[in-house]
């Protein structure tokens, strides 16, 4: 029971990576406040979730909503964001509108949370944000979110420096079996997620339990501030 009497908020936890985060936080002793956009899905979370939970609806693109959900929540110990989205394709295709969309969502969405939620975290408190690998392995397609993933790195390490005592890390995941993936046809996931996975030294894709795991241990880590944890299967050893 790490989190016992502790109040953590997960922005994205009504699916994936968030919605594991907020479950493994709560059977640890947190209470747990859940965010995003859909009323719905947050119910639907919420009721999957056995402990002391809270819900909120915020737009990350807006800031204004970001500032008026903090204004709400009041004080908390952990703050964490990895409910965002991405955009694919290919860099001269690509239109700056779509790009500039990535950037509000990934990039702003993280940095808004961050602003507005530091001055009500406790004593001892902390912050994860969400980049991913290919920060580290840019491929063709991956321009924009290459990009996206290695400014959302920059920040961490720097608000570590500017918000110290509060601790800033970075989680950067490989290929992780989320509800994102749900866009695809139930053939194509297979075939992407077997070559994928045959590519790593894992020999799998990840699973969202397993970034929640890292993302607690970041929480409860006093020591750990300016990381970026790469859990990726290996994919950065190729």
């Amino acid at each position: 029971m790490r989190f016992q009497g502790q109040r953590i908020v997960v922005i994205g936890g009504s699916s994936g990576i968030g919605f594991a985060t907020a479950k493994a936080a709560a059977a640890e002793g947190a209470s747990v406040v859940i965010a995003s956009r859909s009323e719905e899905r947050l119910q639907k979370a919420k009721a999957l979730i056995e402990g002391n939970v809270e819900v909120l609806t915020v737009n990350v693109v807006d800031e204004g909503s970001v500032k008026a959900f903090f204004g709400k929540i009041g004080e908390f110990d952990h703050l964490t964001t990895p409910g965002n989205e991405a955009a694919m394709g290919r860099f001269l295709e690509m239109d700056t509108k779509t790009a500039r969309a990535a950037f509000d969502s990934k990039f702003w969405g993280q940095y808004y949370a961050a602003k507005y939620g530091a001055p009500r975290l406790r004593s001892g408190g902390s912050i994860t944000l969400f980049a991913g690998i290919w920060s580290q392995r840019p491929v063709p397609g991956g321009t924009v979110i290459t990009a996206i993933n290695s400014a959302i790195e920059g920040l961490g390490r720097a608000l570590a420096m500017e918000l110290a005592p509060i601790r800033v890390n970075t989680v950067s995941p490989g290929i992780v079996d989320t509800p994102i993936y749900s866009m695809m046809t139930p053939e194509a996931k297979v075939s992407m997620f077997k070559e994928a996975a045959a590519s790593l030294p894992a020999k799998r894709i990840g699973k969202p339990e397993e970034i929640a795991k890292t993302v607690l241990y970041l929480m409860s880590n006093g020591y750990a501030t300016g990381s970026t944890l790469y859990v990726d299967g290996g994919a950065t050893l190729r």
